[in-house]
């Protein structure tokens, strides 16, 4: 028995498959002002829809809903079926609050109450 399937239920099939992927992830990438969900994940990289993503390069941002995860430098690096993998040259961890630019001993006081 042979299981081949016509080039169009293929491609219904990839599509179906790529519109669950979006709506199940809320992964996104930011580039200026336009956003690319993000399809799959790991490690040092991640992979968006090849159809409207294979142009980007050097700094996104990446966002998890609203919460800014990190600021990344990213190059292209593979493209398979209908995706493109990015990898990542640098991820920096986005932050609330600016870093200080000083060690703060964990006995120092908070606040100095006047005489």
């Amino acid at each position: 028995m042979t299981d081949v399937l016509p080039k169009e239920v293929l491609e219904g099939l990839e599509l179906a498959r790529k519109r669950d992927l979006k709506k199940r992830s809320r992964l996104r990438v930011k580039v200026g002002d336009a956003t690319y969900p993000i399809l799959r994940t790991w490690d040092n990289g991640f992979a968006l829809d090849r159809d409207n993503a294979d142009h980007l390069r050097g700094l996104v941002d990446v966002f998890d809903g609203s919460k800014h995860l990190y600021q990344a430098l990213i190059v292209a690096s593979m493209e398979e079926d209908h995706e493109m993998s990015f990898e990542f040259k640098r991820a920096t961890c986005a932050a609330e609050k600016p870093p200080l630019d000083y060690d703060r001993p964990d006995d120092a006081p908070v606040a100095l109450l006047p005489r």
